[in-house]
């Protein structure tokens, strides 16, 4: 009978580690972890001292970061990044050999990378250099403000009677599907537009809009708070609006502390 695989967790943030580490175990109990690290140097040294199978691995981090750690490690060890920053990190990543996780970690992603890993411990480490180097150039550009940027959506446009109003996407509390239009929410109006929730998905800033249920987008700082209900919902509350809105099981990881 084959040894259960081995992994170690490496990420400077010790919430994003306790939240992987719960995953693992919901969705790879075999997976044993055999220590975890937060900095690129402390990578290296506990991957000589274990032995690992598997490191995931943050990108982004003081010291010796995660694509540097990464060249030292990939030719003893299959790398999983654990990255923020999906726009780069797909393109780097979408066509090569290693595997990215996108912050936060949700449950039916992880799932596609198990069964990647699980595929991957019957073969030797890959050479991944030259992804690596790919990724060092864009991570570079971004920080250089030379990559080029995604415009997002500002204004919102709503049909008022034979007039049309331009709203702030800063006055949005937040957006809910309804039948065949998107209810617009704002403190003192609610207006429908013709756009779908995917639409809108698509076009605004994600880090300042947050998807909380299939048919429900929320503005990230209009949020006052979120607790359970009776029956142990999730249910979010937002500034300026008297109703709490339901958080669904798909995206309660959003709110992992609950």
């Amino acid at each position: 009978m084959a040894s259960a695989p081995t992994a170690l967790i490496v990420d400077d943030e010790a919430p994003m580690r306790d939240q992987l580490r719960a995953r693992l175990r919901d969705v790879w109990p075999e997976l044993q972890i055999v220590g975890e690290a937060s900095n690129g140097l402390d990578a290296v040294a506990m991957t000589g001292e274990h032995q690992p199978d598997i490191v995931f691995l943050d990108i982004r981090m003081p010291g010796q970061n995660g694509i540097d750690a990464a060249r030292v490690l990939y030719h003893r060890t299959r790398i999983v990044f654990v990255t923020a920053y999906d726009q780069y990190a797909i393109e780097a990543f979408e066509q090569g050999a290693m595997d990215y996780l996108l912050k936060p970690v949700t449950a039916d992603r992880l799932q596609l990378t198990r069964k990647r890993l699980e595929a991957r411990l019957q073969k030797a480490p890959e050479d991944i250099g030259a992804q690596l180097s790919e990724l060092t150039r864009l991570l570079k550009a971004k920080d250089s403000g030379t990559e080029k940027k995604p415009s997002y959506l500002k204004w919102i446009q709503a049909q008022v009677g034979t007039s049309l109003r331009m709203i702030s996407t800063k006055e949005i509390l937040f957006f809910q599907a309804d039948e065949k239009y998107t209810r617009v929410q704002t403190a003192g109006a609610e207006l429908l537009i013709r756009k779908t929730l995917k639409e809108l998905c698509d076009e605004l800033d994600p880090d300042e809009f947050w998807r909380i249920h299939r048919s429900t987008l929320v503005r990230v700082d209009a949020i006052a708070e979120v607790s359970r209900d009776a029956r142990g919902r999730q249910m979010l509350s937002v500034k300026g609006y008297p109703d709490a809105l339901e958080v669904s099981r798909g995206h309660s990881h959003l709110f992992q502390q609950m």
